[in-house]
């Protein structure tokens, strides 16, 4: 049965879903979006500041659970400007760093309020 696994660092979840669901020795994340816990608003809407506040937000999620980021082996990244990819590429290098998973990234028509970029994750446990 899966477990559901909520994190009180993390932004609140704006509907009827957990921030991530353990099964098994997997955990799936919910898609993280660049939402400041501590106000509950999207940060700066830069490309840049956006993904670094999704890392934040992933990484609040995978600690509470007991995990980090080098347990995650995929990622899928939606982006609402593909131009956009290099400079999110980068931010993604800099969190991962050498540790690299699996990753799909798509340009959608929008996202939750409006935001620029938001990413979910599986990783083992």
């Amino acid at each position: 049965m899966p477990t559901p696994i909520n994190s009180d660092d993390a932004p609140e979840a704006i509907g009827p879903y957990s921030h991530a669901s353990r099964s098994g020795n997997l955990l799936f994340t919910s898609g993280q979006i660049p939402v400041d816990p501590a106000t509950g608003s999207l940060v700066d809407d830069e490309i840049e500041t956006q993904a670094h506040q999704v890392f934040a937000n992933l990484q609040a999620v995978l600690a509470t659970a007991g995990l980090d980021l080098s347990r995650v082996v995929k990622t899928t990244v939606f982006l609402k400007d593909m131009a956009e990819f290099p400079q999110l590429n980068a931010v993604y290098a800099e969190h991962f760093g050498e540790h690299k998973p699996a990753r799909s990234t798509v340009q959608v028509a929008g996202l939750p309020l409006g935001c620029r970029v938001e990413i979910e994750a599986v990783a083992e446990c």
